[in-house]
């Protein structure tokens, strides 16, 4: 599977995905993933920065409310269409392409830092991503990222359960076998099923690496490791969502942040 045929299925399901985030229903992005991937983020004022990925905009958006100069690209044109509309309604200068994160069409050195929310794992060459990213960051900029952790996303897992029926622990299956474009199906458990119902489940291929085949590629296109996050959710989330509670036993994100050396 290419990022071609990977773009078809973002494209079968970016509307609906579009709807229900614009929602408030993506609970793990908006309360869990996202809050800590800007409290870890650096100053970004009056940086030019480049969002890899960037779904229906949520985050690129942040990231231009905090003073960056922000371009945006995804694969997906219907994440683009929504994403330009947003623009037109609300501008903040931000720049959006159609583009894949394994081919940026940028030149070298063109930005000060790049991010990617929860994209690197859905691109079917996400080796080549890393490589684009390292490319187009100035030398001394960051690249800071979040995916799902490799230790617990695997799709073969279960709970283990106290006698109340309480989750208390989490069994990893396979941790080390390769997914390559394998479908997995789903949609936003917080939305009510009297809208989901209406819905097809999202269709959305798999690429996994372990643990330290993430961080040894990043060592090998160049970046310096530089600071590591695993969010779960704090207690005044939880007072609100206690659906949430399952992130303060299993860590289901990482977010990195690795620099490109200055030469």
């Amino acid at each position: 599977m290419d990022d071609k045929e990977v773009g078809k299925f973002w494209d079968e399901i970016a509307e609906n995905w579009t709807k229900l985030a614009r929602m408030g229903f993506d609970w793990s992005r908006n309360l869990i993933n996202s809050p800590a991937f800007f409290k870890m983020l650096p100053d970004i004022s009056d940086l030019r920065g480049l969002d890899i990925g960037c779904g229906e905009s949520y985050n690129t958006r942040i990231a231009a409310k905090k003073g960056a100069k922000m371009t945006a690209i995804d694969i997906s044109k219907v994440f683009i269409k929504y994403a330009n509309e947003t623009e037109q309604q609300e501008p903040l200068g931000i720049e959006y392409k159609v583009a894949s994160g394994t081919g940026l069409p940028f030149p070298d050195s063109d930005f000060d830092f790049a991010m990617a929310t929860m994209s690197l794992m859905d691109m079917a060459e996400n080796e080549k991503a890393i490589a684009e990213a390292y490319r187009v960051i100035k030398p001394g900029g960051f690249f800071q990222f979040s995916i799902l952790h490799p230790c617990f996303g695997s799709p073969d897992h279960e709970w283990v359960r106290n006698e109340e029926g309480k989750k208390i622990g989490f069994v990893v299956k396979d941790y080390f076998k390769k997914y390559k474009g394998e479908l997995e199906e789903w949609i936003f458990g917080a939305a009510p099923k009297e809208i989901t119902e209406k819905m097809k489940n999202f269709r959305i291929p798999r690429f996994t690496r372990t643990l330290s085949e993430w961080l040894n590629l990043l060592i090998e296109k160049g970046f310096i490791l530089e600071e590591f996050c695993e969010p779960y959710a704090d207690d005044d989330t939880l007072k609100k969502y206690p659906e949430e509670y399952d992130s303060r036993t299993v860590p289901w994100f990482l977010i990195i942040r690795c620099r490109k050396p200055n030469k």
